[in-house]
C-alpha cells in the first residue's frame, strides 16, 4: 500500500516538474549556475502535486545524488525548504511565507490590476472597475471605460452601498463570518429600486449563493437600468481585499451575459493576485476532450444550468428530477416530450428525493426541508449543521430502509469541514464520518452492504462496509482514486450488476468501475464538467448525466457550448430503483 502510494506521488511530482523550465533552458548569467539550480529545485518542490521524497526529486531534476543532497540541506538551512521527518518529504519552508508577507505589505493594487483592467475593457467594451470596502461602503479606486458615447462610467472615488451592488455583495459574501456579521449589523438595507434586496434573510441567502458560485451579479438593484457583475480579488492568505467588476446598461448586459462575465472576472481577479506573486487559483478546466464524445451520448436538454446536480428518477412520475444548485432551482424533466419544468427557489438546493408518503424532500443550505413542487412551498424538517453557517449540504440519497444519507461541505470548498450524515425516519440524525472537503456522490451495492461515497477534492471514491439493518458503517477504504489529470470524481450511481458509474468533473467523461475498483469503461462527453448520473426510463436503462458551466470562462464555453445541459446514454445493464425517504 505505501509503495503504490509512493509511486503515484513520484509520477505526479515528476509530471508537474516537467512544466518547470530547467536551468540549462534559461539565459542564466555566468557564475550563477549553482544559484539557478537551487531556485529550479525550489520551483520543482513548489509545483509538485504532493510533497516529494528525495528519490522523487532525483527523478524530476536529474541532479546527482550528492549535488541534490547539498542543495536541499542549504535550502533547509535558509528555511526556504523544510524536511518532514514523519514521511521523509520536502515542502516549501516558512521563510517563503514571511517573505510573501513583505511583498503584500507593499502591494500596489491599482498597479497590479492596471493591465488586466485595460485588457478586459478592450475585450468587453464596457466599464471595468476595481473597488474595496471603505467606511462600510464600496469605494471605486480605478476604472477603465470603452463604451464611447453610450458607455456607463464610474468615477474613481465614488462610493456605493454594499447590499445592492455586485461589488458590494461579492465583498460581503467573501468576508469572514464575523466580519460579515459586523457589516450587516452596521449597514442599512435601504431600498433603491424595486430589485433591491432589503430583507436580511434574503440577502444572507444571496450571499451564500454568491460564495458558492464565486461571483456576484446585480440587475438594476442600485440604479435603475444599470447591471453589473463582480468577482473577489484575494490576497496570499485567501482574504478578499477587493473586487473587479463590469458595469453597463442592462440592455447590453442581460442575465446570461452577466453570468459569462462573472466567470471571466473570476479568472481576471486571480490574475491580479498572480501579478504580485500569489499562486492564482485554478478555476478553469485545464483538460481538453482528449477522446471525442461517444456518439451514443445525446444532449436531451440544452439548458445551460450553472451547476446541475442531483438527478433522480421517480417511478410513477416518469420524470427525472434535478437541481441547479446556483440558480437556485428544482427541475422536473419529461424525456418523452423534452419539456422541463423549473421551480425557482430562494436558497441553495443541492438534492431532491421522493418521500414514501408522496411528495419530495430537498437538501438546502438550511438543512432538510419538505418541498411542494407545484407551489414551491417548503417545510423545515431538520438541520444537522445549523451551527455551521459556512457549510451547506451537497449530494444525498436514500437507502432501501428509507434512511436519508447526505454529505456536507464548506460553501467555497476551502476546508475539510464536510461530514456524512444519516437521517432516520423520526428525523433524528447521526454524523457517521467527517473530514471531507467536497462530500459528493453516494450509493450502495445491490445487496446494500457496501456504501460508496465521494470526496471530490482529493479525488477519491471511498467504500464502507454497511449494515443495511442498522445503518452503521465501518472500515472506510479507498475504492478508486482519480488522478488530477483525469478529472475529479463527482456524483455516482450503482447499476444492478454492482458496477459503479461516476461523473468525472473536468474529465469530459463518465466512468464505469467494476466492483473491485477496476476501470471498466470510459464514455466521452462533449462537456468538461459532468456532475452526476442517475438511471431512468421505464426499464432503468438510460443513464442521465447532469453537467455544469460554473466557473468556465467564455473561451471554454465556446468549445463546449452544451455545458450545463442534461445528457442521456443508453446502457445494457439497468440501474436500481430509486429508494424513498421513510418520512
Amino acid at each position: 500500500m505505501d509503495h503504490r502510494a509512493h509511486d503515484r506521488r513520484g509520477g505526479r511530482g515528476a509530471q508537474r516538474a516537467a512544466a518547470v523550465v530547467r536551468p540549462e533552458e534559461r539565459d542564466v548569467p555566468t557564475g550563477a549556475a549553482a544559484l539557478a539550480k537551487g531556485l529550479y529545485l525550489l520551483e520543482v518542490i513548489g509545483e509538485a502535486e504532493t510533497p516529494p521524497r528525495f528519490k522523487d526529486l532525483q527523478a524530476a531534476t536529474g541532479l546527482p545524488k550528492g549535488t541534490l543532497a547539498r542543495m536541499l540541506n542549504t535550502l533547509v538551512l535558509f528555511r526556504l525548504v523544510r524536511h518532514e521527518e514523519s514521511d521523509s518529504t520536502y515542502r516549501l519552508g516558512h521563510r517563503l511565507f514571511e517573505l510573501a508577507h513583505r511583498v503584500w505589505e507593499s502591494f500596489d493594487l491599482r498597479g497590479a490590476a492596471a493591465p488586466v483592467l485595460d485588457r478586459l475593457a478592450d475585450e468587453i467594451a464596457e466599464t471595468v472597475a476595481i473597488a474595496t470596502i471603505d467606511a462600510d461602503e464600496v469605494l471605486y479606486i480605478d476604472q477603465r471605460s470603452r463604451g464611447g458615447a453610450f458607455g456607463f462610467r464610474i468615477e474613481v472615488g465614488r462610493r456605493a452601498p454594499l447590499h445592492c451592488t455586485a461589488g458590494g455583495k461579492a465583498l460581503l459574501a467573501f468576508a469572514a463570518p464575523h466580519e460579515q456579521r459586523a457589516l450587516l449589523d452596521r449597514i442599512r438595507l435601504t431600498r433603491h429600486t424595486a430589485n433591491t434586496i432589503a430583507d436580511e434573510a434574503a440577502l444572507t441567502a444571496e450571499l451564500a449563493l454568491i460564495r458558492a458560485r464565486g461571483y456576484a451579479i446585480s440587475v438594476s438593484e442600485h440604479v435603475e437600468g444599470v447591471s453589473s457583475a463582480a468577482a473577489p480579488i484575494f490576497d496570499h492568505t485567501g482574504k478578499a481585499i477587493a473586487v473587479m467588476g463590469v458595469f453597463g446598461p442592462s440592455a447590453r448586459l442581460p442575465n446570461d451575459r452577466l453570468h459569462v462575465l462573472g466567470r471571466d472576472l473570476m479568472a481576471a481577479a486571480r490574475q491580479v493576485s498572480g501579478n504580485v506573486g500569489a499562486a492564482p487559483m485554478n478555476i478553469t478546466s485545464q483538460l481538453g476532450p482528449g477522446h471525442g464524445a461517444d456518439p451514443a451520448v445525446a444532449c436531451v436538454l440544452p439548458w445551460g444550468a450553472h451547476l446541475a446536480e442531483g438527478p433522480v428518477w421517480i417511478a410513477g412520475h416518469e420524470r427525472l428530477y434535478w437541481v441547479d444548485i446556483l440558480a437556485p432551482s428544482a427541475n422536473r424533466f419529461d424525456p418523452v416530450t423534452g419539456e422541463n419544468e423549473e421551480l425557482r427557489l430562494p436558497q441553495l438546493i443541492s438534492a431532491l428525493l421522493p418521500r414514501r408518503g408522496g411528495g419530495l424532500v430537498a437538501l438546502t443550505q438550511t438543512g432538510l426541508v419538505g418541498l411542494d413542487f407545484a407551489t414551491g412551498a417548503t417545510t423545515p424538517l431538520v438541520d444537522p449543521e445549523a451551527d455551521i453557517p459556512d457549510n451547506r449540504f451537497n449530494d444525498g440519497k436514500c437507502d432501501r430502509r428509507g434512511r436519508l444519507w447526505a454529505g456536507s461541505m464548506r460553501l467555497d470548498a476551502s476546508r475539510t469541514s464536510g461530514s456524512l450524515y444519516v437521517i432516520e425516519k423520526d428525523l433524528s440524525w447521526r454524523r457517521v464520518s467527517s473530514g471531507y472537503t467536497a462530500a459528493n456522490g453516494l450509493d450502495w451495492s445491490p445487496d446494500g452492504r457496501t456504501l460508496y461515497f465521494v470526496d471530490s477534492v482529493p479525488g477519491r471514491i471511498y467504500a464502507f462496509d454497511c449494515d443495511p439493518e442498522t445503518g452503521t458503517v465501518e472500515n472506510r477504504r479507498v475504492f478508486a482514486e482519480v488522478p488530477p489529470e483525469e478529472g475529479r470524481p463527482d456524483g455516482l450511481a450503482v447499476d444492478s450488476d454492482g458496477f459503479v458509474w461516476c461523473a468525472l468533473w473536468d474529465g469530459w467523461r463518465v466512468r464505469r468501475y467494476a466492483p473491485d475498483g477496476r476501470i471498466d469503461r470510459d464514455v466521452g462527453l462533449p462537456v468538461p464538467r459532468p456532475t452526476s448520473v442517475a438511471f431512468g426510463g421505464a426499464d432503468l436503462k438510460t443513464l442521465f448525466i447532469t453537467s455544469a458551466r460554473v466557473r468556465l470562462p467564455s473561451r471554454v464555453l465556446t468549445e463546449a457550448p452544451f455545458s450545463g445541459g442534461l445528457f442521456a446514454l443508453p446502457v445494457a445493464v439497468p440501474g436500481l430503483p430509486t429508494a424513498a425517504f421513510a418520512v
